[in-house]
């Protein structure tokens, strides 16, 4: 309980509300609030204090990832890693440290992506300078640039296997999990002429920018809490396959530098990693595995499944599934087949939709085959553009055309959609063939766990969020700008899923990341400035703003409201130059 208590300090009495609280086990005065002098006291209580003014910063997401921060100790982290001036000191930069720099990025990344030009504009409307008691006007893009040019890119690695075993630690990590292993790139505005960066390269781009050269990301992420376990940036026009052949040996070594079970832990990965090469690796690294097969390329396997499906419950849903053990690419493997109604209906609407665009071409072609302002076509040149349009893998099978010359003409154009071939087709969609060497799993976990990589796409759609956590913007374009870059951006989603996994277990927290920083950055912290009517400075005092019940929630259960209160000392996130680590 509160009481109020006087304190002598020469030869005048100064007032406190004061808290008794067990500090190490022993009882100690804990100060709430200063109230002042008597008349200071009485003065307030008649409402005649002087002037108040508020101004109001977001505070929560701040405060929770510098909180985690604190706990593993980052900055500290990677400025061990960080080589030393010819002076024998670490880089420093308007008295920040590399780790220091590189963590007030990690945070702007998550609450709100900016360039590096626009991060002080972003800060300075935040609690930051409050919480870490340093000036940040002068964080601008080339104090970014000079500390981030600092880390080396093999050291990438070394910080987050080391940060990771720091995560296992003090916030704990499943014993037994599923892995989820997948790719994505990300476009960016490089020029192509810029021959220095060989990282950007153009290829298929999984957000339809193939015109613009791109920096591949690989992940794997735990199912439990989607935690990422492992990265990898990599150049753009490396196939998904070749990615997954350089990692799989870094993969297992990630997870025995943290003492996890390697018998206990399964990677799932789409069929886009297999070949008969990267399998034998797998099998050599002794990782279990949860894959796919493309079945246009297993027909056999198709075949020896009709008729012979059984029901089996898969979650709230029953599949007809087919399961056996076959030799594929050398080695036995158990196989299950069934239909997927999820990936045969956007088969199909990706199917419909191209049969749609090729109709319309074909019938804009019917139209203008024979205008007068058309260059004369012989029959081979027409029918080489109707097989373009048709080109789609499914829609030339499905489309009937044909070319005659007719009068008036020359040409006539004809064609139909055979409804008996897309009643065919429709029947051949939908197939899934996973494979396993869990040959002892029951059918319904092995379809599950693939349908958990589910939870690496939300990653990486998580990671694309313009509005939190984002890769975009990023204007470096040197490759190890970009590493480093890259490597800021995965760190936020380490410490935002840690924290979504407290706010999980102790709040009962239910809603997406997107929602949880949302609702992070608007707890807020109000400066209440008042004039005191003497010469000097006004008094200046924090409070958070009042808090609704849910908000309340995630501050108890990330410790919001006690780094408020107790203002902890914060030197251990070496924000200055230090060698402590």
């Amino acid at each position: 309980m509160a009481t109020l208590q006087p304190k002598n300090s020469r030869g005048h009495k100064y007032w406190y509300i004061v808290e008794s609280r067990r500090v190490n086990g022993k009882p100690r005065p804990v100060v709430l609030a200063y109230l002042g002098k008597p008349e200071d006291l009485l003065r307030r209580l008649a409402g005649l204090e002087g002037a108040l003014r508020l101004k109001s910063y977001s505070h929560g997401a701040v405060a929770a990832l510098l909180g985690v921060a604190q706990a593993l100790d980052v900055p500290a982290l990677i400025n061990k890693h960080v080589p030393s001036t010819p002076g024998g000191d670490k880089p420093l930069r308007h008295d920040l440290t590399v780790g220091a720099t590189l963590l007030l990025g990690v945070i702007g990344r998550v609450c709100m992506p900016t360039s590096k030009r626009g991060w002080w504009e972003w800060a300075k409307t935040t609690s930051c300078e409050y919480l870490l008691r340093v000036a940040l006007s002068k964080v601008d893009s080339q104090h970014f640039w000079d500390l981030m040019d600092a880390l080396p890119v093999e050291a990438i690695e070394k910080i987050e296997r080391q940060l990771l075993e720091r995560v296992r630690r003090r916030y704990g990590l499943a014993a037994a999990d599923t892995l989820l292993y997948d790719t994505t790139n990300f476009f960016t505005f490089i020029a192509t002429t810029n021959a220095r960066c060989t990282i950007a390269q153009r290829a298929k781009n999984k957000q339809k920018r193939h015109d613009l050269r791109q920096v591949g990301l690989a992940l794997v992420v735990t199912r439990e809490d989607q935690i990422p376990l492992f990265h990898e940036t990599y150049q753009g026009n490396y196939s998904d396959s070749n990615v997954f052949k350089g990692i799989v040996d870094r993969v297992k070594q990630r997870l025995v530098d943290l003492g996890l079970d390697i018998e206990k832990h399964t990677l799932v990965f789409d069929r886009g990693n297999n070949s008969k090469a990267n399998l034998a690796l797998v099998a050599e690294a002794q990782l279990h595995y949860v894959g796919a097969l493309t079945p246009s390329q297993h027909a056999k396997v198709l075949q020896s499944a009709k008729n012979h499906y059984a029901p089996v419950a898969v979650g709230d849903d029953t599949l007809d599934v087919f399961r056996a053990k076959r030799e594929v690419w050398g080695a036995e493997r158990t196989l299950l087949v069934f239909v997927s109604d999820r990936l045969k209906a956007g088969q199909w609407r990706g199917i419909q939709a191209a049969l749609q665009k090729a109709q319309e071409k074909l019938t804009r072609l019917q139209k203008t085959i024979n205008a007068p302002s058309q260059r004369e076509q012989t029959k081979q040149q027409i029918e080489t553009r109707i097989t373009r349009i048709v080109r789609h893998q499914f829609v030339k099978d499905l489309i009937e055309w044909s070319l005659t010359e007719a009068k008036p003409g020359p040409w006539q154009l004809t064609f139909t959609v055979k409804d008996t071939a897309r009643a065919d087709l429709e029947k051949k969609l939908g197939f899934r063939i996973l494979m396993t060497d869990r040959h002892d799993w029951p059918t319904a976990d092995i379809i599950q766990a693939f349908y958990n990589q589910a939870h690496v796409e939300r990653a990486f759609k998580n990671v694309k969020n313009p509005y939190h956590l984002a890769v975009r913007p990023q204007f470096h374009w040197t490759n190890q700008k970009i590493a480093v870059h890259f490597f800021m951006c995965v760190l936020g989603y380490l410490m935002t899923t840690i924290l979504m996994r407290e706010a999980k277990n102790k709040a009962g927290f239910k809603g997406s990341i997107d929602t949880f920083l949302d609702n992070l950055n608007s707890i807020r912290l109000a400066a209440c400035i008042r004039a005191t009517g003497k010469r000097g400075k006004p008094k200046v005092s924090h409070q958070l703003e009042e808090l609704d019940e849910p908000q309340r929630h995630l501050a108890q259960a990330l410790g919001i409201l006690e780094t408020h209160l107790e203002r902890p000392n914060l030197d251990g996130l070496s924000v200055y130059n230090s060698d402590h680590a």
